[in-house]
């Protein structure tokens, strides 16, 4: 008998769709690699309504523990989604495992991935001074010096994040130019605090046991320079983990499957979507928490109906 919802992502939205699809009763299953999402590495969340302040370990432990502590959840964890086909009736979807499951629904809240600088130090200092969410971590950088690395939207509105805490912000962009709202430029730019750096090429993470700064290229010169810094924050863009339905939906220039924001369905029927691998305006864990118990209602309701894809 299949599924009536598989959910796809252990992150904040796929626990939330867990619970509230086990408490109306659902058949369901949710497939994830491990959960806590992307705050996992955060070492501490302050914006998680009703907590003050959380590591992302911690996080991702009480998410799993409220999953579950439901009746009739099935979970599979430590696998990731290969491919999701259309059936009669509904979908299979294979894990890179090669399990194989029946379901009337999926509900895609796979997330997305960082983009990564790729030099050495980063990976080892993540965590400790490489941070990637400037909402949740400007707070730990009171009175210190940072340095934001982008040159979009993203990292804009990173520096606008920092600007009440970090005492220094060097703002490293790999051209001449940034590619931002021009409002938000002139923001950024014309802040005492702010002191951006052109043609930089990151090179390395420096550190101890904590980040220490930063060692760079100047891209017209070819001079190796370095940094004094206390935390480095990427900004380079994300990449939604959308490419396993990539034939079944639409989606954005970006990747991001697109939805109706009333019910978070896709425009292939039986597929919905929620968290930051749909065309959701703001990547946050409490609104992709929202949007994912949004569709589980919303499938709940074609479930009553007996509606199929």
């Amino acid at each position: 008998m299949p599924y009536d919802v598989i959910i796809i992502g252990g992150g904040p939205g796929g626990v939330a769709a867990g619970i509230y699809a086990a408490r109306k009763k659902m058949k369901a299953l949710i497939i994830t690699d491990s959960f806590g999402g992307q705050s996992l590495t955060s070492a501490a969340i302050e914006n998680w309504i009703g907590t003050a302040s959380i590591s992302g370990y911690d996080l991702a432990k009480q998410l799993e523990a409220h999953l579950r502590a439901q009746q009739g959840i099935e979970i599979v964890e430590g696998d990731l989604v290969a491919s999701v086909a259309k059936k009669d009736g509904g979908f299979s979807v294979v894990t890179k495992g090669g399990k194989a499951f029946d379901t009337k629904y999926v509900l895609v809240t796979s997330g997305s991935r960082r983009k990564k600088l790729g030099i050495p130090g980063e990976a080892e200092y993540d965590g400790k001074g490489v941070v990637y969410c400037s909402t949740c971590d400007a707070p730990l950088f009171g009175g210190k010096t940072v340095a934001v690395v982008g040159g979009g939207n993203s990292a804009l509105e990173s520096v606008v994040d920092l600007i009440p805490y970090a005492s220094k912000i060097y703002v490293m962009v790999r051209s001449g130019a940034m590619r931002g709202d021009p409002v938000t430029q002139e923001k950024v730019k014309s802040h005492p605090q702010v002191e951006v750096v052109w043609n930089a090429l990151p090179q390395e993470v420096i550190g101890k046991d904590m980040v220490t700064g930063i060692r760079y290229q100047d891209a017209v010169s070819g001079e190796m320079k370095e940094l004094a810094l206390d935390g480095v924050f990427v900004e380079i863009g994300l990449m939604p983990n959308s490419d396993f339905v990539k034939d079944l939906v639409t989606l954005n220039q970006v990747g991001h499957i697109v939805v109706d924001h009333a019910t978070q369905q896709s425009s292939c029927p039986g597929i919905w979507a929620a968290g930051d691998v749909s065309d959701v305006l703001y990547d946050q864990n409490n609104i992709s928490v929202g949007d994912s118990i949004k569709a589980v209602l919303n499938i709940y309701d074609q479930v009553k109906k007996g509606f199929s894809a």
